[in-house]
């Protein structure tokens, strides 16, 4: 049965990035290498991050109540007009998380770790301006 109570959309942003730290560990990281060794669980950890900072971005913005689908431009647009540092965490993230981590499933740490980094620092700053 599902609570009526409405979710804190911050700490809900939180928690895919908690399962997206659940998720990497499976991607068996060779120290040698410095690169995970499964391609496929550093796709699903990029898609969970990005997912993650959506969550936080919509609760901002309000994007997705209004118009379905929204396109990464749309989230830029209004990040440029109300905070230009969460602009520029975006259009980071969305380079690592969702194209380099989710899309290409690049296995390097280095990548990996700017992706958690990246996320985190997006859903801080969501914190900062979100307001129920």
């Amino acid at each position: 049965m599902e609570s009526k109570e409405k979710k804190n959309p911050i700490e809900e942003a939180r928690r895919y990035v908690d399962n997206a730290r659940n998720v990497i560990v499976r991607a068996n990281y060779d120290e040698e290498l410095k690169m995970y060794t499964d391609g496929k669980y550093v796709k699903m950890a990029g898609n969970t991050l990005w997912n993650g900072c959506l969550v936080a971005l919509d609760a901002i913005f309000g994007i997705r109540k209004y118009e379905g689908r929204p396109s990464i431009d749309k989230y830029k647009e209004m990040a440029a007009q109300r905070d230009r540092k969460l602009l520029a965490a975006i259009v980071k993230g969305y380079d690592i998380m969702h194209l380099s981590m989710g899309y290409d499933g690049i296995k390097s740490k280095k990548v990996c770790v700017v992706g958690f980094d990246n996320a985190n620092a997006i859903i801080d700053r969501c914190a900062l301006l979100y307001h129920p």
